[in-house]
């Protein structure tokens, strides 16, 4: 009797049932990580505006920004678990909206005094 194509078959599932348990348990991982994420760029827009570093045009587009993302947060989390891929868009609008924010606050413009 040949039991290779039956060990196979049972470590396949083995193997896919510990990839679906891990994926399960790094789930809450990847919602705190991006929300983390997004509380500090709100507070780096913040600190920018109260220093003066940004003009109030600037903040807005900002806030803009940072709005869609927390909306594209808010869908990725509607099913209760942010995948892999919904992580790797929410990482990449959040290093775009990062780049924006850090362009912004070092720019030669000012708010007004």
């Amino acid at each position: 009797m040949n039991f290779k194509p039956l060990t196979l078959v049972l470590l396949g599932s083995l193997l896919a049932g510990t990839a679906l348990l891990a994926q399960e348990t790094a789930t809450p991982r990847r919602q705190a990580q991006v929300e983390r994420r997004a509380d500090r760029q709100q507070k780096r827009i913040a600190q920018g505006a109260a220093s003066g570093q940004l003009t109030p045009k600037e903040t807005q587009h900002l806030e803009k920004r940072e709005n869609k993302l927390n909306k594209d947060i808010a869908k990725a989390e509607s099913d209760g678990k942010i995948t892999r891929k919904e992580q790797a868009k929410l990482n990449r609008e959040e290093n775009r909206d990062s780049r924006k924010i850090y362009r912004k606050k070092h720019n030669a413009r000012t708010q007004p005094q």
